[in-house]
């Protein structure tokens, strides 16, 4: 029996997807987001992790949604959370109120909590995030944590007593990151894909701190993945359809577009190849997608 499959991306406001998704020129009517759900059902809110969103964007974003059926919202828990470890009851406020927000919408498809490499497993760090899981108890979640040291029977007991589940990732191996394999600690699985663009990525670590334009910090995520790798990735995500009842797939590979790109190749293949409706601006930026097209 398939899962309910939730495929998109991380964010939708990209300007160089145009000309590789959003057309142009276009008119003053146009918005990215009523564009972008017309041929994904979920998207994973970014912003959210660099500032505190208004309720005003939220619910500007739920009425231009209105007219699809399942289209779903996954947030990213704000830095102050999970990097800085810096957060009052009034920062705790501003986010349940917004996930309250997607909840009565039923717009919500949960909150991901993502922490750096360094957050390894230790006991102070399952203490911090058992405070952070006790706070955010009342939604659906998802952990994203980058270090091997997480990938123990302890850890994924650990998520499983709280119903979180852990976010599987797809990046460069380097050092102890750990490993692409989706490993289920409830009935929802949460994957994302960072790309394999190893020496950007090393070079990314190499400048953290630095100050950087938006195409250098962006530039280890520039990766389409291969239609081979996507026919393994695909396999591998299949692997899961018997123990879970949603799987969310997120495309973090989004410079110029191709998060959008392998975004269609994966749900084309996880949907037994069926036939999608892409738009034309995709189609002549990546013509071998014209294959899958309907």
């Amino acid at each position: 029996m398939t899962p309910k499959l939730y495929i998109g991306t991380a964010g939708w406001s990209y300007k160089d997807w145009v000309p590789s998704f959003y057309p142009l020129p276009q008119s003053k009517t146009f918005d990215w987001l009523q564009f972008y759900s017309q041929y994904f059902n979920v998207v994973e809110v970014n912003s959210t992790y660099y500032a505190y969103t208004s309720q005003q964007i939220i619910n500007g974003w739920i009425k231009k949604v209105e007219e699809i059926e399942d289209f779903s919202f996954t947030i990213k828990l704000h830095q102050d959370f999970t990097h800085k470890k810096d957060f009052d009851d009034d920062k705790i406020k501003s986010v349940c109120n917004n996930l309250d927000l997607l909840e009565k919408s039923e717009r919500l498809g949960g909150l991901l909590l993502q922490f750096p490499y360094s957050f390894s497993c230790n006991n102070a760090n399952i203490s911090y995030l058992t405070k952070l899981l006790e706070v955010f108890e009342n939604y659906v979640k998802f952990v994203e944590v980058r270090h091997t040291s997480w990938n123990n029977k302890e850890a994924f007991d650990f998520l499983q007593q709280h119903n979180t589940s852990l976010c599987t990732i797809d990046q460069p191996k380097i050092g102890s990151s750990i490993q692409f394999k989706p490993l289920i600690t409830n009935n929802t699985a949460y994957i994302r894909f960072h790309g394999r663009n190893a020496e950007a990525w090393k070079n990314s670590i190499n400048n953290f701190g630095a100050k950087q334009t938006y195409e250098q910090q962006s530039e280890r995520y520039n990766y389409l993945y291969t239609p081979g790798e996507l026919v393994q990735i695909s396999q591998q995500i299949k692997e899961i359809y018997d123990k879970v009842k949603k799987i969310f797939v997120i495309m973090n590979n989004h410079p110029v577009g191709n998060a959008v790109a392998n975004a269609f190749e994966l749900l084309h293949l996880l949907k037994e190849k069926a036939k999608l409706k892409i738009p034309e601006t995709t189609l002549k930026v990546y013509p071998r997608l014209i294959a899958i097209k309907e």
